[in-house]
């Protein structure tokens, strides 16, 4: 029998864990954006809480923080339901791990836009300006596509550090790939096969990944003289 029965959980520990890596990665894209705009072009009370922001959260243990984070807002949520009399309010374990991984790596995203947006020659968004162009068409318009193509390798990064992150949720009890695999090894007593099955896939899962960026490098790319992206 395919993976002693387990094979149907594996699948859908997977799924999980692809739904659960999209949807921090994009909390951790509009985290990274707004971390950003807040340390470039915010005022003095903006730039304090972004420039706190990424120095906090890339201090402390990823782990740590989403332990401190899940629990806080558990504990949070306790104490306004007590307040005002209603039943306790359990957080769901795939948005909870969901937020928390995307705020700890939005940190490191606005890291890697904040480097992008000043890449940008600033003669080229005067330029946009003197033609007419809103603030909204310079930045739609050429800050962001020239600042995704030189954000895209630190983005790709960051994505497959989001994506291997994912299998923390697991302390907070989520049913992503790596619970289920070590559920199903101690299950059986195979847990070294479980486990390199679980490698397995989510190397399968990098490597898609590494195709899928660089097609959005080339996307992006086009139109500007370079070297080989690989």
């Amino acid at each position: 029998m395919l993976l002693e029965g387990y094979g149907p959980q594996i699948l859908n520990g997977t799924l999980e864990t692809i739904k659960l890596s999209l949807l921090s990665l994009l909390v951790a894209f509009v985290m990274g954006l707004l971390g950003a705009a807040a340390k470039l072009f915010g005022g003095l009370l903006l730039r304090a809480l972004g420039n706190l922001y990424t120095t906090l959260v890339r201090s402390v243990p990823d782990l740590v923080l989403m332990l401190l984070l899940f629990f806080s807002i558990q504990m949070g949520l306790n104490q306004i339901t007590d307040m005002i009399g209603l039943n306790m309010i359990r957080i769901d374990a795939f948005w909870a791990g969901a937020l928390t991984i995307g705020i700890i790596y939005g940190a490191y995203f606005a890291e890697t836009f904040r480097g992008a947006f000043i890449g940008v020659p600033k003669g080229q968004l005067e330029a946009g300006k003197a033609y007419g162009m809103t603030s909204w068409g310079v930045f739609y318009r050429i800050l962001f596509p020239q600042m995704m193509r030189i954000a895209l390798p630190g983005i790709g990064n960051n994505w497959l550090v989001v994506l291997k992150a994912t299998a923390l949720v697991s302390i907070i009890g989520l049913s992503d790939l790596v619970e289920i695999s070590q559920s199903a090894g101690q299950a059986t007593g195979k847990v070294f096969l479980f486990i390199a099955v679980a490698g397995l896939i989510y190397l399968a899962l990098t490597t898609v990944s590494n195709i899928v960026l660089y097609l959005l490098e080339r996307k992006y790319s086009s139109g500007v003289k370079s070297t080989e992206l690989f």
